[in-house]
């Protein structure tokens, strides 16, 4: 009761000084609140709504349909069909889920090894993308793999488009084949818009024209929930931002051409041999018709589901599959070669067509003893091709000298490429005396051994098709082409390719001529080194044989057994044309260390040409007699006055 009223004073300004700090320090908490707010969603908002979205916002390519790789008639070489592919986030691809896939599909060792590689791979690049891990399951695999989703959650089964080549391995060194990415090459594809484990062409054409056939990959996004389950398109369009698919652009279609039907006569007919190459030219335009290459492989084999065993297989096969026989392999000609020597013979002036020349079987020059394949007696120009007298060319060759025939074996297009820019095209060799000199002296040996297409002179079957092609037609010497035409998925041409000519050979025509009547009498009189083996009662031939002897001794390679192989025989040539009178294709073949020329090479270029003619063409067989041809073949029609003898001109430089 007597306490003062004044008493209060005091406690009032300490409570107010405390509130007012309390009031401070929430200030300050709820500024500092506002401050990281407004940090995290001004000024990194986009950044974490980025990361956030990145969580549950996946993307995945869209895959291209292939372009197509079809005959001149349409018929399809290489297509797509539909395959199960298996793929898998490499961030949640853990041991535990290795283990399973490889239980639950009873992966092999070398599955598993390639899994592995493709996750590894995919780690190092985007952790979260899917990358394709196997590809073309068997449909058991892939429903396994759909009915355990909740055991392997990430794992995705996809339907796709997987190439295949419906003919098997018809023209496989053409077409070529796909695999996957190697790791050494992958962040240059990637940059390039390829994804992940993707296929890429490998050799022929599907490696020349990736860039036609590949298309261009679509892109779809979407959005995931926690398990990685899709939510539904209305939950997420808030989180997808711009277009949820972009859709994918079918490559280009190659229309070649090859002739489906002319390819599998080809095949046939050297079926019998272990080795061999074969090119079929149009004569008039160098377009490809058909192009061999034995022992081959199987492009479906090839393309995804190579084992080691098999790779190993091939690698180790000494006649080399994985070469192209017809554009890189390269090989001495042989007799083939003749017609270098007599062209550039007859236009100096130092040959003739009725000269005769002795062959006693043997020539000898500078202590070397070098041998014909039989003593013939004396034979003129005609006589000496149809007989493939040896003797009778090294004469020529050592009037006109080396130089002399490796310019004209130049001008036919030797020793150089020809153009086609598929799996390697070897330039060959022609060698000149300048070529010898620079590591020896040089002996006459060398002409004489390079008159006959031996010696160091080797040459590709693509060359030489090419090189019989320009004496079929009159002296043009095509490029040889194997695409007609590029063609978009809508039909519209990308590129339509032309014949191309490298150049115009100004041998004169009546020069020509005696070596086109030369052909003749090899396959159509008695006495030619292909007479009955090549002689055709469906369409005329008109051809030259070879036999090409090799580094390596064996006492029986010129006649091994039939459908043996062993690299000591001798090369089996044949290279010419039909119909002889009015040539259309030109066509050679070799049958690598198959023996003699007429008797191995022969009957399989009769066979292609009777199929080209009566299947492809589909024309009766002829119905002219032989002489009537001849006569016709010395004559032609339309020509004014009957062929001219070349006239004698002074010798250039004489013997070399």
């Amino acid at each position: 009761m007597l306490m003062s009223s004044g008493g209060a004073g005091p406690a009032l300004p300490e409570l107010a000084r405390r509130m007012r700090w309390v009031i401070l320090v929430l200030l300050v908490a709820f500024g500092g609140l506002a401050m990281r707010l407004w940090q995290l969603q001004v000024l990194r908002g986009d950044r974490y709504r980025e990361r956030t979205v990145s969580n549950v916002v996946h993307e995945r390519f869209l895959p291209s349909i292939r372009g197509k790789i079809v005959d001149r008639n349409g018929v399809p070489l290489a297509d797509n069909r539909p395959a199960f592919n298996l793929y898998a986030i490499p961030k949640t691809f853990t041991p535990a889920v290795a283990a399973e896939l490889r239980r639950l599909l009873g992966l092999s060792d070398e599955e598993v090894e390639q899994v592995a590689g493709r996750i590894a791979a995919g780690m190092k690049r985007a952790r979260g993308q899917q990358v394709l891990i196997l590809e073309d399951q068997p449909r058991e695999r892939a429903a396994r793999v759909e009915q355990e989703r909740f055991r392997l959650p990430d794992i995705e089964v996809r339907h796709e488009p997987f190439r295949y080549y419906p003919q098997g391995a018809l023209a496989a060194h053409v077409l070529g084949y796909m695999s996957q990415m190697r790791p050494d090459e992958a962040d240059e594809l990637i940059r390039l818009g390829y994804g992940p484990g993707e296929q890429v062409g490998r050799y022929g054409l599907e490696a020349n024209f990736e860039r036609y056939l590949r298309g261009k990959k679509g892109k779809e996004r979407f959005a995931v929930d926690a398990r990685g389950q899709r939510l539904d398109e209305a939950t997420a369009a808030g989180l997808i931002q711009g277009d949820r698919v972009t859709e994918p652009v079918a490559g280009s279609t190659l229309v070649l051409t090859l002739d489906a039907e002319l390819q599998k006569i080809a095949e046939r007919a050297v079926a019998p041999a272990p080795a061999a190459a074969v090119a079929v030219v149009e004569i008039n335009s160098g377009r490809v018709l058909a192009l061999v290459s034995k022992p081959s492989f199987d492009p479906n084999v090839m393309t995804g589901h190579l084992t080691r065993a098999e790779a190993k297989f091939l690698n180790d096969d000494r006649r080399k599959p994985f070469i192209d026989k017809t554009l890189y392999a390269q090989y001495p000609p042989g007799s083939t070669f003749k017609f270098v020597a007599t062209i550039a013979a007859l236009e100096d002036g130092l040959g003739q067509e009725e000269e005769p020349i002795s062959c006693n079987g043997a020539y000898e020059r500078s202590g070397t003893r070098f041998r014909c394949t039989a003593a013939h007696g004396k034979l003129d120009l005609l006589g000496a091709i149809q007989h493939s007298c040896n003797i009778y060319f090294w004469t020529l060759a050592e009037r006109v000298g080396l130089d002399r025939m490796a310019t004209v074996a130049k001008e036919y297009g030797f020793g150089v490429r020809t153009g086609l820019g598929l799996n390697g095209d070897n330039p060959g060799r022609i060698p000149t005396r300048a070529w010898y000199e620079k590591s020896s002296n040089f002996k006459i040996g060398y002409t004489i051994n390079s008159a006959t297409g031996q010696g160091d002179v080797e040459v590709t079957v693509m060359q030489m098709a090419m090189a019989y092609a320009a004496l079929g037609n009159g002296g043009t010497l095509f490029v040889p082409q194997i695409v007609d035409r590029v063609v978009r998925a809508d039909g519209q041409p990308v590129i339509t390719y032309q014949p191309q000519v490298t150049r115009q050979i100004n041998t004169p025509p009546e020069v020509v001529d005696l070596w086109r009547q030369g052909m003749w009498k090899v396959v159509n009189e008695p006495g030619g080194t292909a007479w009955q083996s090549a002689t055709s009662s469906l369409v005329t031939i008109a051809g030259k044989t070879g036999t090409a002897q090799v580094r390596a001794k064996k006492k029986d390679r010129e006649s091994p057994p039939i459908g043996s192989w062993h690299p000591s025989y001798n090369h089996a040539w044949f290279a010419g044309w039909a119909p002889a009178e009015h040539p259309e294709v030109a066509i050679v073949v070799l049958i690598e260390h198959g023996g003699s020329g007429g008797k191995v090479a022969g009957p399989v270029a009769k066979e292609i040409l009777e199929g080209w003619w009566t299947k492809v063409r589909k024309r009766p067989a002829s119905a002219t007699p032989i002489v009537d041809r001849l006569l016709e073949l010395r004559h032609p029609p339309g020509a004014a006055t009957p062929a001219k003898k070349p006239a004698k001109k002074p010798a250039k430089g004489g013997r070399r």
